[in-house]
């Protein structure tokens, strides 16, 4: 039968050698100032009835009601009454336990602090080490989980993952002190070493890769996949970097790839797909891609082109093949020269991230030819109109000419009417 502690176990407790909230001390001066229920003398397979096998001293030194339990290790559920189908194996493991159901806690101080929380499972030395009442969360590490309290349904798998967790839940660690320093965050996904490792109350994240978002402290919904990926990101939220380290608070933005390292992008489902009612995308030196809006709300200082067009006539197409490196095949290319472009006009130009001419715009140089397309087309039809009334005018002049010449014929027809007739003179008479 097990024996009382004596006043000297209550001095060891009251010194709290592993630092035990106020709550927890007096849980255990409660434990060590009455008389743990009485106990079949244990088998020496450690059995001592209802189910529960004991293995160490003081293991299941309390258990009254409780059934099917195995406790192994010094003081391993020491403090259980009531609680069923725990299994603590490791020095003060599930030291606190009292009614809690189906935990699992394997090593030195796992789970030492869980009360009534059920359905954990903490292996490592201080595994879930502060959990009291939260459920269903794992913790497989040294350290995980250490700090969580109430929080459930978390998984840590790593050296300190989730170490500051408290009350979140729904949380998954994979990693070395990934989601490290996150307290009060929830719905997060961290997979590699220090993922995650300073967000705090941050919420919906998911990071995988080294060191992926290790710098996030607040921000919300972010994917953040390679390694380092979103290590610039502090604050931002509904982001997406794959293999690239993001900006700083920056919001909304989607970053494949990391300058300098990816050369060239491949991406299904684009060549032949037909989009009827797209629009044209555009690329920036910076690499940011876009489409150029032509809503009036957008402009300020609009006014028409009038001569800015007229550079373009001094433009010189040319035929040409890129280089080998950039086309093996050679295929024939027509367009300008960006450096003569720029002679003529800057603004038909655009340039890199290092300042260099890089390319023409051609979609301004459509632009142009439009206006001057539409300045000649004007030219013509009021050349047209003109010849249109000078075609009127001479029309007009032939109806009145020949209105006149039938008027002359009918003059002549009238005098000729009118001449007497002539007189014949008979040579006989005289």
């Amino acid at each position: 039968m097990h024996q009382p502690k004596t006043k000297t176990s209550f001095a060891k407790i009251a010194r709290n050698p592993f630092h035990l909230p106020r709550a927890l001390v007096l849980i255990a001066f409660v434990c060590f100032g009455f008389a743990p229920a009485a106990q079949t003398a244990p088998r020496p397979d450690g059995d001592i009835g209802n189910g529960n096998t004991a293995g160490g001293s003081g293991a299941l030194a309390s258990v009254t009601t409780g059934g099917n339990n195995t406790a192994n290790g010094y003081r391993s559920l020491f403090v259980l009454t009531t609680g069923g189908y725990n299994t603590a194996t490791g020095s003060q493991a599930l030291l606190n336990a009292t009614t809690g159901n189906s935990n699992t806690a394997t090593g030195g101080l796992a789970m030492q602090a869980n009360t009534s929380g059920a359905s954990n499972t903490g292996n490592g030395f201080q595994a879930l080490y502060w959990n009291t009442v939260g459920n269903e969360n794992t913790a497989d590490g040294s350290g995980a989980l250490f700090n969580n309290t109430t929080g459930g349904q978390n998984t840590a798998v790593g050296t300190n993952a989730l170490f500051s967790n408290t009350t979140a839940f729904q949380n998954t660690a994979v990693g070395v002190q990934a989601l490290y320093s996150n307290t009060t965050g929830l719905y997060n996904t961290a997979l590699g070493f220090q993922s995650l490792h300073l967000g705090t109350t941050a919420a919906g994240n998911v990071a995988v890769g080294y060191s992926a978002g290790a710098n996030l402290t607040t921000g919300s919904s972010n994917v953040l996949v390679g390694f380092s990926s979103g290590t610039n990101l502090a604050a931002g939220s509904n982001n997406i970097d794959i293999q690239n380290s993001g900006v700083s608070d920056e919001s909304g933005a989607i970053r494949i790839g990391t300058a300098g390292q990816q050369t060239s992008a491949f991406i299904a489902g684009i060549s032949g797909t037909t989009v009827a009612a797209g629009t044209s995308v555009v690329i920036d030196s910076n690499g940011q891609l876009g489409t150029i809006v032509s809503s009036q709300r957008f402009k300020d200082e609009i006014k028409p082109m009038d001569k800015a067009s007229e550079a373009i006539l001094s433009l010189k197409p040319v035929t040409f093949r890129y280089k080998h490196e950039l086309d093996a095949k050679g295929i024939p290319q027509f367009g300008l020269v960006a450096e003569e472009v720029e002679k003529i006009n800057p603004d038909l130009v655009a340039r890199d991230a290092s300042g260099n001419v890089y390319t023409v715009r051609y979609e301004a140089v459509n632009a142009m030819l439009l206006n001057e397309f539409l300045k000649e087309h004007r030219k013509v039809e009021e050349l047209e109109a003109a010849l249109a009334r000078q075609q009127k005018g001479m029309e007009l002049l032939a109806s009145r000419v020949r209105a006149q010449g039938a008027q002359l014929e009918k003059v002549s027809a009238q005098v000729e009417a009118n001449k007497p007739a002539p007189r014949v003179v008979d040579n006989d008479r005289q």
